[in-house]
């Protein structure tokens, strides 16, 4: 790891997302493959143990851990998939995704399913991410979607767990963390699983 306070600075999140990315851009594309199939092998069986109905996955963009892998590795028989899908500048809500279906073209370069998809609210959430640190602060793209998203299914009576997939270069000393800032239950990189649901008690 990369330790952004070494120098007893503390860093604002625009600069470690800045570190973190160029650490991420800067994989290659084979090393990017590999790690992601590690990252994916370690989640799955997190994913089976909690028997959920839906999951929210995401198609990787730029440098990202590629978390459709997950599909091929969870259960098939038992388990559902969604996607994110962005509404509005502040909004993601979830459609159902089935491998093969027909994508189009959503917000920020993702590729979402089509309208028609139903709604889904997922018991779990895998989440992309910039960067996180080991106390199971997660730092986004800055735009706060998956916060609201994960507020929002919260007051409505569920408690999706969230599961972090990201790349061990992706971690940082410390996040800052503000009061509408989600935790994580668990970070898995290609090297080790991070378990935080001790942190939640």
């Amino acid at each position: 790891m990369t330790d952004p306070d070494a120098a007893g600075k503390t860093m604002d999140k625009a600069e470690l997302r800045r570190m973190a990315l160029a650490r991420r851009n800067a994989l290659d594309d084979a090393r990017r493959a590999a790690d992601s199939r590690l990252i994916a092998a370690a989640a799955a069986p997190i994913l089976n143990s909690l028997s959920p109905e839906m999951i929210s996955l995401y198609l990787p963009i730029g440098s990202e851990c590629d978390a459709e892998l997950l599909m091929g590795m969870a259960d098939p028989s038992d388990i559902n998939f969604g996607l994110p899908v962005v509404v509005d500048d502040r909004t993601i809500v979830f459609h159902l995704y089935r491998k093969g279906d027909r994508l189009v073209a959503g917000g920020f370069g993702t590729r979402v399913p089509e309208v028609s998809a139903p709604l889904v609210y997922p018991d779990v959430i895998v989440i992309p991410m910039v960067a996180f640190d080991r106390r199971g602060a997660r730092l986004g793209y800055g735009r706060g979607h998956y916060d609201r998203a994960i507020t929002r299914l919260r007051r409505a009576g569920l408690d999706p767990k969230l599961l972090g997939i990201a790349f061990s270069i992706q971690e940082v000393a410390r996040i800052p963390v503000e009061a509408h800032d989600v935790h994580l239950d668990w970070v898995v990189t290609e090297k080790e699983t991070l378990d935080f649901r001790a942190n939640k008690d």
